[in-house]
């Protein structure tokens, strides 16, 4: 019976074990998580969403104090038109936490940047560029693009020196935005170095309607494979979205996907970005707990936790300090919403918004609880404490897990010696 283990993922002359720890943000696949995955041999992704935020945390800057104090005359108009980043400054954010990330490497692995294509900020073109750029120059080892179809981000970077030299990567959740990814960049002559299928499954925003339980993972794979056999395509395949075992992980590598990318498993491990008050949320969470809903601005479905606070919070827009889903007009589907119940509820002190949500101040404060589809099962991967909790685990551990185990098994963590296990 063949684990995970007896495979390998190449780049060139570079092998990895075919483990990808996913990109979630705002900063909870954190530097520590993604260090700890290239440490053992695989790859570890960070998440540039919201990188300013990510950089004041991580390093005492003060981007995001700045904004606001630069926009504050704009916090009670409804026209965000005005809101726009400093791109220095976000380049300079972006270095703070590329370059400090890379910095800290060691093993043999490699770290990514998880870049999101919806992340429009009121200026889509340039802020995506100086987002990519910042991380080339900051020597990420590569770059996965994601939330969205991408169709211009490599022709923003084609001058880069480094643009054939680092990991370039798209993800997909269909053949056929594949294919359009491919026509719209054939003249650059450079296809990515690998495609990253995320299916139905997968935590936080999904490429799929409100029907995404019609589709299946293996299908959608199988169907690339095809498409790219007769094209005579060689672009490795990196299945996500529902992996939770390494058995799971070894049906598709056995029908030669290239590797596989996983994340639910590391929402509650000790490296993760997530409060340890929310990682036990995501443990006691059960499969009815868990749904998909379209209050996202982005218009993406997007799967989270039926209790998340994000959900039906009519918070103020935080545009001048955050804004980042502005689009390049100014306008954000939940200023939108929220203006709308305002203008309905002219003398409420507090409102509820329930038709969208501020992704942006949620995310940075951790109260959008997104989470992959196995997000229920996540309680049977540890040990239960005397005082009702769940034990959190170690990154280390559960790469192994996945890295070794045969027959749908899950390792229990060693029970920690200072607590009782109920």
């Amino acid at each position: 019976m063949k684990r995970v283990d007896d495979f390998r993922l190449r780049f060139g002359k570079k092998e990895l074990v075919p483990i990808i720890v996913g990109g979630m943000g705002v900063d909870i696949s954190t530097a520590e998580l993604a260090l700890e995955a290239a440490r053992l041999g695989g790859i570890g992704h960070i998440s540039d969403a919201m990188v300013p935020t990510v950089s004041d945390r991580r390093f005492k800057t003060h981007f995001v104090k700045d904004k606001l104090k630069f926009f504050k005359y704009n916090v009670a108009n409804t026209d965000k038109s005005d809101v726009l980043f400093d791109l220095g400054k976000l380049s300079e954010a972006t270095h703070n936490h590329v370059g400090r990330t890379m910095q800290a490497k060691r093993g043999n692995g490699l770290v990514f940047v998880n870049c999101m294509e919806k992340l429009t900020m009121n200026a889509p073109r340039e802020t995506l560029r100086v987002r990519l750029t910042a991380a080339l120059d900051a020597g990420i080892d590569g770059i996965t693009l994601s939330a969205g179809l991408h169709l211009g981000s490599f022709a923003l970077i084609e001058d880069h020196p480094r643009f054939r030299d680092a990991k370039l990567g798209i993800i997909v959740s269909s053949l056929r935005a594949l294919q359009i990814f491919l026509r719209k960049n054939a003249r650059l002559n450079r296809l990515p170095d690998y495609v990253v299928v995320e299916g139905p499954l997968a935590g936080g925003h999904l490429g799929f309607g409100m029907d995404w339980a019609q589709y299946d993972l293996h299908t959608i794979v199988a169907e690339i494979q095809q498409y790219l056999q007769s094209e005579k395509l060689e672009i490795p395949l990196i299945p996500a979205g529902g992996i939770f075992t390494g058995s799971d992980a070894v049906s598709y590598l056995e029908n030669g996907a290239a590797a596989v990318q996983v994340a639910t498993r590391f929402t509650v491990v000790k490296e993760c970005g997530l409060p340890k008050n929310i990682q036990q949320e995501y443990f006691k969470a059960s499969e009815e707990d868990i749904e998909v809903n379209t209050i996202s601005p982005t218009g993406y479905p997007m799967r989270m936790l039926k209790n998340s606070p994000a959900i039906g919070a009519g918070i103020r827009p935080n545009c001048e300090a955050y804004g980042y889903l502005l689009d390049g007009s100014g306008n954000c589907a939940y200023v939108t919403a929220y203006n709308l119940e305002v203008a309905a509820h002219p003398n409420a002190k507090k409102i509820s918004v329930m038709d969208k949500t501020c992704l942006c101040t949620h995310m940075r404060n951790f109260d959008c609880w997104t989470c992959g589809h196995n997000t229920y099962r996540l309680k049977d991967t540890t040990r239960r404490m005397a005082d009702g909790s769940y034990q959190l685990l170690s990154a280390e551990h559960v790469f192994h897990d996945y890295q070794f185990s045969t027959d749908q098994q899950v390792a229990l963590p060693s029970a920690e010696p200072e607590s009782l296990i109920a």
